[in-house]
């Protein structure tokens, strides 16, 4: 099902994409920034609520934040201005002067593109979605013309997958992510969430949010959720206000093999999101900064999938060069349940 949306400021028109499924569960999406717009899943007695942080009105998606967006060319954080390939420094356009702290892409990254849709591909039955985008060489600074897509799919077990492909024309990092963040109350806050992962080390980092290189074991730390606990057990012992940490997540291969490695419980609603993807890392981050405005502090949690920020600049790191006739080719999952 598709619908208007409104308008950009240059008067292209961005739509929204429903897809759902027989067990009552619906996502909405759009082709600005190929958005995850919301949602909505059952609880144990049926009712439907949306369970992301969600955008009510396309001005609200214009006014700034990443709410359900999908992040490029390189999500998360690149230190030092920007990388080197094969001897050639590239700088990138969009950094912190105080922190040369470049991060999301930049302010015109991937999540501020009108994205292209593959009609073919809004089809009830296959319930999915295709955006795709061409990255113009240079763009933000970032080296070579790159082609990526996402498909969105809704199955019949209430899993909605999220497939990322890339390709380019000249060697450059690819890094893709979705910024949704949950809710599965649907209102208030995620403190009384229960949170399990499968996650024993978290990555170091300095007072800008930058990677030193070392892996830390969780165990004994505020990050330790390899037991399940309540996300608010100890977020004030947290720096900042409370998670922004990306977690290891064990058991990765380039070829790309799905690995389950979170489950998130709402226990007043029975809503249960578990995570899965062929990714390296997770970053989760607790919405620190939010006034409550239109949300309050603390009110969703990201599970941001991804290889490891600043991972351009760390050679320890698994690889996000990306070169040509190479494919990046990789998935995460979210699956929904409730009893």
């Amino acid at each position: 099902m598709v619908s208007k949306w409104g308008k950009l400021p240059d008067g292209r028109e961005v739509n929204l994409f429903r897809i759902s499924n027989s067990n009552g569960v619906i996502a909405t999406l759009s082709n600005y920034g190929a958005l995850l717009v919301s949602v909505e899943i059952p609880d144990e007695e049926g009712n439907l609520t949306d369970v992301t942080l969600s955008y009510q009105s396309l001005e609200e998606a214009l006014a700034g934040g990443v709410n359900g967006s999908v992040i490029g060319r390189f999500a998360n954080r690149i230190d030092g201005g920007g990388f080197s390939i094969d001897g050639k420094k590239f700088e990138l356009e969009t950094v912190n002067k105080k922190t040369n702290v470049h991060i999301h892409g930049g302010k015109t990254g991937f999540h501020r593109q009108l994205w292209d849709v593959d009609i073919n591909e809004v089809n009830a039955q296959n319930e999915s979605v295709r955006f795709s985008l061409k990255s113009p060489d240079g763009h933000e600074g970032y080296p070579g013309e790159v082609d990526v897509s996402v498909r969105y799919t809704l199955t019949e077990n209430n899993i909605l997958r999220l497939d990322y492909m890339g390709e380019t024309n000249a060697p450059t990092h690819l890094n893709l992510t979705n910024h949704v963040y949950f809710n599965l109350a649907g209102s208030g806050n995620v403190l009384e969430h229960s949170l399990k992962l499968e996650a024993e080390k978290y990555l170091e980092i300095d007072k800008r949010k930058i990677p030193t290189g070392n892996f830390v074991p969780v165990n004994g730390t505020p990050l330790d959720f390899t037991t399940t606990k309540q996300i608010g057990q100890d977020i004030e012992r947290i720096p900042d206000g409370g998670y922004d940490h990306c977690f290891v997540v064990p058991g990765y291969r380039p070829e790309g093999s799905l690995r389950a490695f979170a489950t998130l419980s709402d226990p007043e609603s029975g809503r249960t999101l578990e995570i899965a993807t062929t990714l390296p890392g997770v970053q989760i981050y607790t919405a620190n900064h939010f006034k409550g405005e239109p949300y309050p502090q603390w009110g969703g949690i990201c599970f941001e999938t991804q290889f490891y920020p600043d991972t351009p600049n760390k050679p320890q790191f698994p690889t996000s060069l990306l070169r040509p006739g190479e494919t990046f080719q990789h998935a995460t999952e979210f699956r929904f349940s409730w009893e």
